[in-house]
């Protein structure tokens, strides 16, 4: 079965259309400024890549112009739409009605735009690419996969806000946690190395957003992310865990509205905000060595916030056998993943340094030091992968 994954965003949409019986990828792209000027990248497995600048007015003529490619006789990969087995979008917010990947139909639709508040950056966008894949492609089984399903196992006192407990009943204010789909595949991956499902493992998507999960036997008991993506570790613009009552001063010493206080901690913060230079680690760590002060605290502080979520879920789960690092941060920062790992062989966390050094950006690795209690990895995740399996299951 062939099984098409799309990711969509405010402005762009991305796709990767898989062969499920070789578990290959045949092409994936990017069509990005939709509502702009439009552009689309296709890319094919040793062959040099595809770019067109095309009237992108919304995600109906994108998903139009994926499958005019994917099917094309010079640039496409199958014969016809009809070699499409199913189509599995991605979702960041199932809420929590939609606790696991789902067939969409009109009432998962009609729900998702219900919640659609509690995720405003990417819920919107995630249905108008379903609407407009659903309108070309009628006849083909469509799947929502949610990043939230990871975490619907949860028990209720890892997901419970103390906050009255008439509010989680009347706007299900609970932790919700994202990432999961990156998160469940790193673990199942690290139980493979393990050569066991009965393990804990901690796994680390770090990135621009960020968020640590603690598994036992493969299901998640706690994960640093909240009712939003914003609870947690600093992120690039995010301010991660903070003082609740910090916002309410800020509000009042600022003069800011609620929208522009959300503004500030979900755009504003994070290492941008404490650097004062750029969002992204590889500019931080070029002005830390350049002897810029702030930039060094913003890497500092990261680094502290995952040392204290890692130590906290040891103690929760009562030890740990792996330790993950994925995502761009994670895969391709040493010194982040060196700096999290000192000093921590007291948990039995100990990397070999000459090994973590020579680690290739964005390839696996095992970090792990000789004689370390805790096995240590760098896995790159797959979300896309997961999207399908999930899809191709549904549809059969």
């Amino acid at each position: 079965m062939k099984i098409l994954v799309v990711n969509a965003g405010s402005s762009s949409l991305k796709y990767q259309l898989f062969d499920m019986e070789t578990n290959t990828v045949l092409a994936k792209g990017n069509c990005e400024r939709i509502g702009i000027d439009g552009t689309i990248t296709h890319k094919r497995p040793g062959k040099e890549d595809y770019t067109e600048k095309a009237p992108l007015p919304d995600h109906k003529a994108a998903i139009e112009l994926v499958l005019r490619l994917l099917c094309d006789a010079e640039l496409g990969v199958i014969g016809g739409v009809e070699e499409i087995g199913a189509v599995g979008h991605r979702f960041a917010h199932g809420g929590e009605m939609l606790r696991k990947s789902s067939v969409l139909g009109d009432e998962e639709i009609k729900y998702l735009e219900s919640i659609a508040e509690l995720n405003p950056l990417h819920g919107p966008p995630a249905i108008s690419g379903f609407k407009a894949c659903k309108s070309v492609m009628p006849n083909i089984t469509h799947v929502g996969v949610f990043d939230t399903s990871y975490y619907s196992d949860m028990e209720s006192h890892a997901y419970i806000y103390p906050i009255p407990y008439e509010l989680y009943e009347k706007y299900k204010i609970r932790r919700y946690g994202f990432h999961g789909t990156s998160h469940r595949f790193v673990c199942a991956k690290a139980s493979e190395l393990l050569g066991s499902k009965d393990i804990k493992v901690i796994t680390c998507h770090l990135g621009n957003g960020s968020s640590i999960t603690a598994s036992v036997n493969g299901k998640a008991i706690d994960t640093s992310m909240g009712f939003t993506p914003q609870e947690g570790v600093p992120m690039g613009t995010r301010s991660g865990t903070i003082d609740p009552t910090v916002v309410t001063y800020i509000m009042k010493k600022e003069g800011l509205s609620p929208e522009e206080c959300e503004k500030l901690l979900n755009s504003k913060s994070g290492l941008l905000g404490i650097s004062g230079v750029s969002s992204d680690c590889r500019d931080i760590t070029i002005a830390r060595d350049g002897g810029n002060e702030r930039a060094g605290l913003a890497l500092k502080i990261l680094v502290h916030y995952i040392k204290k979520i890692i130590g906290s879920y040891i103690a929760e789960m009562n030890g740990v056998d792996a330790l993950v690092f994925t995502a761009g941060i994670g895969e391709n920062d040493k010194l982040i993943r060196e700096a999290v790992c000192r000093d921590m062989s007291y948990l039995g966390i100990e990397i070999d340094e000459e090994v973590n050094m020579a680690c290739p950006k964005g390839a696996f690795g095992e970090l792990t030091a000789k004689g370390a209690k805790v096995r240590t990895f760098v896995i790159p995740t797959n979300e896309e992968y997961m999207i399908a399996l999930d899809t191709q299951n549904l549809a059969k």
